[in-house]
């Protein structure tokens, strides 16, 4: 398992400095002009164009940018924000913990009633809750998230008046319960069938049989042994999952007015502000080969028979 681990780590490494490279390449493509995209319709004087070109070394290579870059990042300084005039650090110290409540919200709304929805449908197989939940999933996966939080903000807030329409800053935990939720609808669709999948094929295992055959109740083997094994495939797609909610983050944390990763992200990209986006993706790239690893390794702890040499 160590050895594994070990290797795994190795090539997280190689995957973040070749997701930097990737972002920061295209970032460097699509500048125009992030000096007069900041500024709007407004004319920047040459003498402050020169003084924040030298400072951000925006006439320097693409190479020598970069290198400058990772310099500062290895160093744990991520830069400057063009847009913000902020250390990068500090914008993403105000943005992170609003997302991560975000996501939370949305990956226990998504595993809870997922989970305990695809269980009741695959042990009732082929019965009327089986199919009305396969209609509704599949309506819920059909929806993009950019028609999905306009919908559920216009029913549950201005409509039903039940959450707030918008959250501003420094959102309660309340607050953040209606686009949390519409963040994860299209994970909870999903979870609901590939568990209602992989508890129907575990009841028709050898190993159900067996346990039947030695007279354990019903409760139990669906409790321990059933669902045991059909949470393999649920937490791998949930933690792989977890880039798809910070993508469709984006969307929502626009929608809903929330100053969070997406929100930051979608204003870096909009003023060409290269340094805040790649400085937000390369903590977001971070994140997401520690979650995978953490998959897994739960792996070999939910089913003995995973083993790592």
């Amino acid at each position: 398992m160590f050895r594994y681990i070990v290797r795994r780590l190795l090539q997280g490494v190689l995957t973040f400095f070749g997701a930097t490279f990737i972002v920061y390449a295209l970032m460097f493509a699509n500048q125009d002009d992030p000096l007069q995209a900041l500024a709007g319709e407004r004319p920047v004087t040459p003498a402050v164009r020169q003084y924040l070109t030298d400072y951000y070394h925006l006439n320097d290579p693409f190479l020598k940018q970069y290198g400058y870059y990772m310099k500062g990042l290895l160093t744990g300084d991520l830069g400057q924000s063009i847009g913000r005039n902020r250390p990068i650090k500090d914008l993403l110290m105000d943005a992170w913990p609003i997302t991560l409540k975000l996501s939370i919200i949305a990956i226990i709304f998504a595993a809870l009633l997922g989970v305990t929805a695809g269980v009741v449908a695959g042990i009732r197989r082929a019965g009327v809750f089986d199919y009305v939940t396969l209609l509704i999933a599949l309506f819920l996966i059909s929806l993009p998230f950019i028609v999905l939080a306009p919908m559920a903000q216009y029913l549950f807030g201005v409509e039903l008046k039940i959450f707030p329409v918008t959250t501003g800053g420094n959102p309660s935990l309340y607050k953040l319960l209606l686009p949390g939720m519409a963040l994860g609808t299209v994970a909870l669709a999903v979870t609901l069938r590939l568990t209602r999948t992989s508890v129907t094929e575990n009841l028709r295992a050898d190993y159900v049989r067996t346990a039947r055959a030695k007279g354990l109740s019903r409760q139990r083997i669906i409790g321990v042994h059933v669902l045991r094994n059909s949470l393999i495939p649920i937490i791998t797609y949930l933690g792989v999952s977890l880039g798809d909610l910070m993508a469709g983050a984006i969307i929502t944390e626009g929608v809903f007015n929330i100053p969070g990763v997406g929100f930051n992200l979608f204003q870096g990209i909009r003023t060409e502000d290269g340094p805040r986006v790649v400085g937000f993706v390369s903590v977001l790239v971070i994140i997401f080969i520690i979650t995978n690893l953490v998959v897994d390794i739960l792996y070999a702890v939910l089913d003995p028979r995973i083993r790592y040499e």
